[in-house]
């Protein structure tokens, strides 16, 4: 593999796809899911006057998973949000192997310590 195969402005425009790539699937995922819940309970009264909060089985990344499939359609919507939040972690992913294509050492331990704290903050491990 020659390095003009994994030069800076391939890595930027990789990365910039896996972006575009992830919005584009968040935002239809969410779609979808919006559409069906509108279809389903368009005509259902809402209350304004008390807050209700997800249900439990939205609040786990397994059950939205689940649930997604079954398909429930604010599981759905919530499965979209999700792949929102994993696009930049994928990026930080990807820039991860960038570094260490590049044998930039520092900035591979940077790096990992960046998706360190992002999948402590999103796994809910705090």
């Amino acid at each position: 593999m020659s390095d003009d195969a994994w030069s800076d402005k391939r890595i930027e425009t990789i990365i910039a796809s896996l972006l575009r790539a992830g919005v584009a699937i968040a935002m239809i995922v969410v779609l979808a899911g919006g559409i069906a819940y509108v279809l389903r309970h368009g005509s259902a009264r809402t209350d304004l006057h008390s807050f209700h909060g997800e249900p439990a089985s939205l609040r786990s990344v397994l059950a939205i998973g689940r649930d997604a499939f079954r398909p429930r359609s604010l599981a759905v919507i919530q499965l979209g949000l999700l792949l929102l939040i994993l696009t930049p972690i994928a990026r930080v992913v990807l820039s991860v192997f960038a570094f260490a294509l590049e044998r930039d050492w520092l900035y591979v331990g940077v790096t990992l310590l960046v998706l360190a704290l992002l999948l402590y903050s999103f796994l809910g491990l705090n």
